[in-house]
């Protein structure tokens, strides 16, 4: 159990049957009256943010999210297929359970599988991915002065935008968080 008086950033517990982790938290002690702690809470498997307030003598049981790292091997329709690396074991997740930068993930990239109680919520891809142009208007010399972009397939099939110099058969980096341009990659 975990009382709200000690409520921390990334704490998670259970409330009123859902899994909720705190974002932001303020213990607050007016002049008059009891003191109290006012939070912004994320509700984990469907992404709410609320804010609410507490008593510092609520209690709540923990919630324990299991972070497993699996790589994920292909899809077959909308079940999208994980390999646990340790036991081979083959984990397949529903496509309602990912996330848009799920289009940067390509086969045999691990991800990381958040679970509660055994039941999969979410798939979080690598943070930074490195994949092949496979698309894309080709540069022009002397492209290299000004910020503008240009749209480019991936060879995941996801667009992003580039700068004017970068052409089909490069290795970009793409940050999966924002889908973001980072650069050229340094794996050839």
């Amino acid at each position: 159990m975990i009382s709200a008086g000690d409520f921390r950033n990334g704490e998670t517990f259970e409330m009123d049957g859902q899994v909720v982790t705190i974002v932001e938290f303020q213990h607050v002690k007016p002049g008059k009256g009891a003191a109290f702690v006012r939070t912004k809470i994320k509700n984990v498997i469907t992404g709410a943010v609320t804010e609410r307030t507490f008593n510092p003598n609520d209690k709540y049981p923990k919630a324990y999210i299991e972070r497993k790292e699996m790589e994920y091997s292909y899809s077959d329709g909308d079940l999208y297929y994980f390999m646990d690396t340790e036991t081979w074991e083959q984990l397949p997740i529903g496509k309602d359970k990912l996330n848009d930068n799920f289009k940067f993930v390509k086969e045999n990239m691990v991800c990381k599988i958040l679970s509660y109680k055994g039941s999969v919520f979410s798939v979080e891809p690598p943070t930074v991915v490195d994949l092949e142009v496979t698309a894309t208007e080709p540069g022009v010399k002397g492209d290299t002065a000004t910020n503008t972009t240009k749209p480019a397939t991936v060879e995941t099939g996801a667009e992003v935008r580039v700068p004017l110099f970068i052409n089909e058969g490069e290795i970009i980096q793409i940050d999966t968080r924002t889908g973001e341009y980072l650069g050229r990659s340094n794996n050839k």
